[in-house]
């Protein structure tokens, strides 16, 4: 059989330590390996069995001088590096060989107290996750937004979620103690708002850059011009050189969406040439005199 080192397993480097130290090293590793906050580690539920064994030893004076004297007397260095080691437990035993062996603790006593420390362990409530869409230019400039969710009880609940300006796509806002109840005193879980960014109709975003169409007239795009156009928070002048095509992208710094480190993205405007749908009689005589007099043809190039 293996012995145990009980200051090991409550995370004291020394047997030369005061009960309000050991009292607060249990607590440590009783909140730590508590099973109700690891259930998905199967063997949390032994090292808690543990913890609750070595405390139970090393609280009571009269128990601790006994485990002393007997570790010093029966453990070497050897031993020592193993002590940390599971002695055998049997399926339904709450207290190892080891402890029975030299304690002689009953189990039924031992598992009132496993009991009455599982419900003092403060036990903070589960996050919980949902997510909300909102505007490029809400999103751009910052907004607050209500939503209403049904908690676990089944009852509608609405919240003010303010959405800070430049949040990015994707980003979660956190509203603290909004998820579940924890349970023994522990705190609340927390909420947290996914953002998803949406686009529309004049702008899009593409990672920090915000793209927007610049629409031009044939002769604008022939000749060039001097135009204005929107970005997501004022009007902007630029030029446009003759001979763009329908597709090429003018870049204009420092006007797209916020980085998150004081400085911006661009706005790129996508070129697209419109024609006219209806054309008046002067406009249609001057676009045959012209299909006349050029000899561009663009599927030939």
């Amino acid at each position: 059989m293996i012995f145990k080192d009980y200051y090991k397993i409550l995370g004291l480097e020394t047997s030369k330590v005061s009960s309000d130290e050991i009292k607060i090293a249990f607590r440590e590793q009783a909140k730590k390996y508590h099973p109700d906050v690891n259930a998905e580690n199967a063997s949390s539920e032994e090292r808690f069995k543990d913890i609750n064994e070595a405390y139970r030893v090393l609280s009571n004076s009269s128990s601790k001088r006994k485990y002393d004297r007997m570790w010093n007397t029966h453990v070497g260095k050897k031993q020592a590096k193993q002590a940390y080691e599971e002695s055998k437990r049997s399926r339904d035993s709450v207290f190892s060989d080891f402890f029975n062996m030299f304690f002689g603790t009953s189990i039924e006593s031992n598992n009132t107290e496993i009991k009455s420390t599982k419900n003092k362990v403060p036990i903070k409530g589960e996050n919980v996750e949902t997510e909300i869409n909102v505007g490029i230019e809400d999103a751009y400039f910052g907004t607050e937004k209500k939503i209403s969710l049904r908690t676990v009880e089944g009852k509608m609940k609405t919240f003010s979620v303010k959405i800070p300006s430049g949040i990015r796509d994707g980003e979660k806002v956190r509203l603290l103690g909004q998820g579940k109840q924890g349970q023994n005193g522990g705190k609340n879980g927390d909420m947290f708002i996914k953002i998803n960014i949406q686009n529309n109709s004049k702008f899009k975003l593409q990672g920090y850059d915000i793209v927007t169409d610049l629409l031009l007239t044939p002769w604008d795009a022939a000749l060039g011009k001097r135009v204005s156009i929107d970005s997501i928070e004022d009007t902007v002048s630029l030029y446009v050189p003759p001979g763009i095509q329908s597709g090429e992208k003018v870049r204009i710094p420092q006007k797209g969406y916020k980085d998150g480190k004081g400085s911006r993205g661009d706005l790129i405007a996508e070129v697209k040439t419109v024609v006219p749908k209806k054309l008046t009689e002067d406009e249609r005589e001057l676009f045959e005199k012209l299909k006349t007099i050029s000899d561009f043809n663009p599927r030939e190039r």
